[in-house]
């Protein structure tokens, strides 16, 4: 069946992550923080995030988006809701997964969606995903009509270290290095993209931990705002019970915040005496975003983990 009739396609991944490099063989773009979606444009307006989902009726305002091309074509894009210029991942996650549909209008209204498109896979009745990437490029710039609905990646050559360090001072999350030759490899990890992705370093007070399936652990992390202790959420990515276990620390009957914060019922509760690093992705929210722990120290007090601090 025709690539565009079927409707099953599945977006090419990233198997690689790297430090920020120069290569005159690859292109670099800017790594945008929204749902990887794709959309089918003719005479109507089909996106699908990579599980199928249908996106336009939580996303409404991006309908006429077929309107902004000059033929039927697939476009890779990123659906994106913005914040005084920076992608917003809370916004447009929260938004996934509306079901109301007042409270979608009200949102779309508030904080209007945006696709930024990096590839395209099928151009005027053809499958292209077996031309190399700077071809499709040029395929994807001549189908777009940018407007407030749709704009187009740039990307730049050879100077991958220098987009990394200008997207780090914007807050974003990273950039991606793309082979030039490369082709589309339809829901394949792919080797020949390569993200490069900024992560912020967090000390954080350990306030518990709650044990999982197959022996996995969540630390229950908690920052000093002023002299109060905050819940900042969990960690479970490189932790253990082992290394707690190194550890000298007193289990105590209630938890530190004064309070129970909500998932937290199972929960042992710990002394506020330990200091572990967290990585994260940078977030103004409330908690870490795919944190890692990253080691215990004992070299800071945990009063002085605070949440505004760098």
């Amino acid at each position: 069946m025709d690539l565009f009739d079927s409707k099953n396609v599945s977006p090419m991944l990233i198997s690689e992550m790297q430090a920020p490099f120069d290569s005159p063989d690859y292109i670099f773009e800017i790594k945008w923080d929204g749902i990887r979606s794709m959309s089918f444009l003719n005479d109507k307006t089909d996106m699908r995030n990579k599980r199928n989902k249908l996106m336009i009726p939580l996303f409404p305002e991006l309908e006429d988006l077929y309107k902004q091309v000059k033929e039927t074509c697939i476009l890779d894009h990123e659906l994106l809701v913005l914040k005084n210029g920076i992608p917003d991942f809370y916004e447009v996650q929260k938004r996934a997964l509306m079901s109301n549909q007042f409270k979608i209008k009200l949102a779309a209204d508030k904080y209007p969606a945006s696709i930024i498109a990096y590839d395209i896979l099928y151009y005027k009745n053809k499958d292209i995903t077996m031309l190399p990437l700077l071809e499709r490029k040029k395929y994807l710039d001549d189908v777009v009509m940018e407007n407030n609905l749709i704009s187009v990646s740039r990307y730049i050559e050879n100077n991958g270290i220098m987009l990394f360090n200008l997207v780090k001072e914007k807050g974003l999350e990273g950039i991606v290095a793309k082979r030039k030759d490369s082709l589309y490899w339809q829901g394949k990890r792919s080797k020949d993209w390569i993200k490069c992705k900024i992560m912020a370093t967090d000390d954080c007070v350990i306030c518990g931990y709650i044990p999982k399936e197959n022996n996995m652990t969540s630390l229950i992390l908690g920052q000093y705002d002023d002299d109060l202790l905050v819940y900042r959420g969990h960690v479970t990515l490189g932790v253990s019970l082992r290394i707690l276990n190194e550890q000298k620390y007193q289990i105590i009957d209630y938890p530190p915040f004064g309070y129970v914060p909500k998932g937290n019922d199972n929960a042992v509760w710990l002394a506020p005496e330990l200091v572990c690093i967290v990585e994260s992705m940078p977030t103004p929210k409330d908690s870490f975003r795919q944190p890692v722990f990253k080691g215990i120290r004992d070299d800071k007090l945990p009063i002085e983990c605070k949440v505004t601090a760098d």
